[in-house]
């Protein structure tokens, strides 16, 4: 039987800073990029070393702009990564400069550790102690040591391990190590502390390494008697999922087909993958998921607005920028495939709205269906003003070149932009909008030009010529269509946004 541990899977909020930790500061390959196999509109990311072998793997699932996980009962707590002895001084150093949060060096069971933290607040051990995996990478951790474990059964937690080669070495404390053929396992008591909680900063899982598909048959059939198992293909490696007695989620993950068999060893990490159960939507996927720079490509810098928000860059951008509005529980992906469709070579700003409704995203709050708050359409109105200033100095944005389109809650929002904010929205797509305001101010809306799409089996549409009609009377150019739709978008809406878009830019040029 093939022991160890095969892989361990993060969360994180933030990509990039993510890609910047574990690659650039750590030195770690990154061996590929996917779409999540249990859900493909979430980017995963594997980190390990020179040909992603298991046992160097970490693997993290994207969660942009979630919240901070919570540590407790129940989960991976700790991450350990062998490095040689002789060079903790040296990230010591390296630490210190890159001001990565640390502490230590302590010696725990014997061995030098120093506590590092990730950007989202995973804790990273790096533990001086010698041992060898298939592609070392210079400068960088070799391997997996282990990972600690929460649980208020320790004793249960540490024998369901046994069920993948590991047995127990010594107790220090509250933490009952257990050791494999290659690595440990520190299982620690917590009796009294609150369940963990999924989010940034807290692993999600850990998987041990199964030598084949017939170990991992043999395991699910004596986990009969323990609790339900899930067995996925994905791909990459065969995995069976189960929870230990105190709810700890493990995987058993078989070491093949591996890494490579997509992309040659000198190509890993290159190639965004989707699952072949997407392959029908595989452009949408590719641009909602976020895109990353790796360490020495070109990056776009991210500046510090007051709305979250996320680009999606075609490989020949042509100059033109859509800022991109989402519908009631959308996010700053939502509209990015129907955007794609609409302009191929537009730079795309998706912008996630403030306001929430029973914990999904909006742009300001109502009363109910048909009444908006008043005062929160003006102080949001204010604020996304003042973002997009932002984005437009911070990201050197063209305004000449700048469409905004929004969907239902988003060309609310635009709407009340435009007639509150003169100048600042100048050339918009509303698909589905009707007037959020109650008394419009009477400015001079001259400079701007909007086409507004509704559905004509729309049960909104009666409530969309209204806001036509006080967009024209204070001099707005506004093209209103009725298409043979409902709320839902349709493939007319790609039609007629995009010939309106390309004749309202070509007057610039």
């Amino acid at each position: 039987m093939t022991s160890g541990i095969h892989h361990v899977t993060g969360i994180t909020s933030n990509v990039q800073a993510n890609v910047d930790f574990y690659v650039g500061f750590l030195g770690l390959r990154l061996v590929k990029r996917t779409g999540g196999y249990a859900d493909a509109e979430q980017l995963h990311l594997v980190y390990g070393d020179g040909v992603g072998s298991p046992g160097s793997l970490l693997t993290f699932l994207v969660w942009e702009a979630a919240g901070r996980g919570r540590t407790g009962i129940g989960q991976v707590s700790e991450v350990a990564l062998a490095v040689p002895p002789v060079s903790l001084g040296d990230w010591i150093t390296k630490a210190l400069a890159a001001n990565i949060p640390l502490e230590g060096p302590f010696r725990e069971f014997g061995e030098p550790v120093l506590r590092l933290k990730d950007p989202d607040g995973l804790i990273v051990k790096l533990v001086g102690v010698d041992m060898a995996t298939p592609a070392p990478l210079p400068n960088a951790p070799i391997r997996l040591r282990g990972v600690t474990l929460l649980t208020d059964k320790v004793v249960e937690t540490a024998r369901f391990l046994t069920r993948f080669g590991y047995t127990e070495e010594r107790r220090s404390g509250v933490t009952q190590r257990m050791g494999s053929d290659t690595d440990i396992v520190d299982v620690r008591e917590v009796s009294g502390f609150v369940p963990s909680v999924s989010g940034g900063g807290v692993p999600d899982h850990v998987a041990f390494r199964a030598r084949d598909i017939d170990e991992l048959r043999s395991m699910r059939l004596s986990l009969k008697g323990h609790g339900p198992t899930e067995v996925h293909d994905r791909k990459y490696f065969v995995s069976l999922y189960v929870r230990d007695p105190a709810g700890i989620l493990m995987e058993y993950a078989t070491d093949g087909p591996g890494m490579t068999v997509d992309e040659a060893p000198a190509e890993l990490g290159r190639t965004l993958f989707l699952p072949p159960h997407d392959a029908d939507r595989a452009e949408d996927l590719r641009a909602m998921l976020p895109q990353f720079a790796l360490p020495g490509e070109e990056r776009f810098p991210a500046r510090d607005l007051p709305f979250i928000h996320r680009f999606n860059r075609p490989q020949k951008p042509d100059g033109t920028t859509l800022v991109l509005l989402h519908g009631t529980g959308g996010n700053e992906a939502y509209l990015m495939p129907i955007a794609r469709r609409i302009a191929p070579k537009s730079t795309l700003l998706g912008v996630r709205g403030r306001a929430t409704e029973e914990g999904t995203n909006r742009w300001f709050r109502r009363v109910d269906a048909k009444t908006f708050d008043q005062q929160d359409i003006r102080g949001e109105s204010e604020a996304f003003a003042a973002f997009v200033e932002g984005a437009v100095t911070g990201y050197g944005l063209d305004p000449d070149k700048l469409v905004f389109l929004g969907y239902s809650n988003g060309a609310n929002m635009l709407a009340a932009v435009i007639q509150l904010h003169p100048g600042v929205v100048r050339r918009a797509v509303l698909l589905r909008g009707i007037q959020p305001l109650e008394k419009p101010p009477a400015l001079d809306l001259s400079d701007t030009s909007v086409l507004a799409l509704t559905g004509r089996d729309d049960a909104f549409a009666r409530n969309a010529p209204a806001l036509a009609d006080a967009l024209l009377a204070h001099g707005a150019r506004v093209d209103s269509l009725e298409l043979s739709a409902n709320h839902e978008l349709a493939a007319a809406d790609v039609t007629e946004s995009t010939e309106w878009i390309q004749r309202k830019l070509s007057m610039n040029r």
